[in-house]
């Protein structure tokens, strides 16, 4: 079993930056991809990039630029980092890994993730 637990959210102006952290512990070995996901009340959780275990990283159009994951694997950390933010991030921000399958195709989607932290609230205003 693995848990997560995000932190690194809170209020920030347009143009601003943060950087998101997701700390793992529990069974870890066998994680296959690791990611970043964000929901808006009454929307579809959205992803925004992950990386898989070769370190091959993707990024979502919506924050393609603005945005740099990156993971420390001493600390077991996950770490996103966002720049000129919108009003339009606004959301809560969810670390995610995936322990089954092979299909690094659908990085992006919500079945290829197994376990889900509590989400750190992020407003732009």
């Amino acid at each position: 079993h693995v848990q997560l637990v995000e932190s690194g959210g809170g209020s920030v102006q347009a143009g601003g930056s943060l950087r998101l952290s997701c700390v793992r512990s529990g069974d870890t070995h066998s994680v296959k991809r690791m990611g970043w996901f964000r929901q808006d009340p009454g929307k579809e959780r959205e992803a925004l990039a992950a990386i898989n275990t070769a370190g091959d990283i993707e990024y979502a159009e919506s924050v393609k630029g603005r945005a740099t994951l990156y993971r420390d694997n001493a600390k077991k950390s996950l770490y996103l980092e966002m720049n000129s933010l919108k009003p339009e991030d606004t959301a809560m921000y969810y670390c995610a890994y995936g322990v089954y399958g092979d299909n690094w195709n659908r990085w992006y989607s919500v079945s290829s993730y197994n376990y889900w932290g509590q989400g750190t609230q992020v407003t732009v205003s």
